[in-house]
């Protein structure tokens, strides 16, 4: 079953790298292999079929971390602590990724890597409060605390997570689609047009773009369950080392 898992994984994440990356932008498409141009984006749009899931799997991570963080509070199950944890620091890394390619769609696009938008803003500060989580998890040496301590953290560390994500960037004027902005013409202040959210994307764009949602978060999961079985290995080759 693992292997099966690892082998799709393997599968899709060539293929959407495949279908984003090798079909060219035209204004007008002839068939499925061409994306329709977008006006101030052209190629620089295919990076939405990686920043996006990243961003996505952001979420799904810590979300995760979090409801083990209360099974261990319930059950002071440590496997629990262990699942909790590894989803953490894989919300670090998809955290980062999702900076990262930001930062590139931005610099093609705005200019210049960072202009502290309230969407950049906002994932430097979920950045932050998850590597205070890691910090804390290495000040602290008792096994018991530690995890105790941690599940608590990832509860409150979680909880503004939606409002970082979904709610900041959607309150304050900024660059990133779905942002308030000023109508040019008006002076009034309106949201910015978002087509991922609104699924306004072409037909074919949008297969790709669920293809990568799905190829992506499998990977989070064979990483999470692979994650998670090297830190129950080490816990048992300790705890074999202090028994003998």
């Amino acid at each position: 079953m693992k292997s099966i898992l690892r082998i799709t994984v393997f599968v899709l994440i060539t293929l959407v790298l495949i279908l984003s990356i090798v079909p060219p932008i035209v204004e007008t498409p002839k068939n499925f292999f061409e994306f329709p141009l977008i006006p101030g984006l052209e190629d620089k749009a295919k990076i939405i079929f990686f920043h996006v899931p990243t961003a996505w799997l952001t979420v799904i991570a810590y979300l995760i971390a979090m409801l083990y963080g209360i099974r261990f509070l319930k059950t002071k199950d440590i496997y629990n602590d262990m699942k909790s944890v590894s989803s953490a620091a894989l919300g670090i890394v998809f955290c980062f990724l999702a900076t990262l390619t930001g930062s590139v769609w931005a610099k093609f696009t705005w200019g210049s890597f960072w202009h502290w938008d309230p969407r950049e803003t906002s994932i430097f500060i979920l950045l932050l409060i998850y590597g205070a989580y890691f910090a804390l998890r290495s000040a602290l040496d008792n096994e018991e605390k530690r995890a105790r301590l941690s599940a608590i953290y990832s509860i409150l560390a979680f909880l503004t997570t939606p409002f970082f994500i979904f709610i900041m960037p959607r309150l304050m004027i900024g660059l990133h689609p779905g942002a308030l902005e000023i109508d040019p013409t008006t002076g009034q202040v309106k949201a910015s047009s978002n087509p991922v959210i609104k699924f306004e994307m072409a037909e074919n764009m949008r297969v790709v773009f669920f293809l990568s949602l799905t190829a992506f978060t499998l990977l989070f999961f064979w990483l999470w369950n692979l994650s998670y079985r090297v830190l129950r290995l080490k816990y048992k080759l300790q705890t074999e080392m202090q028994e003998s």
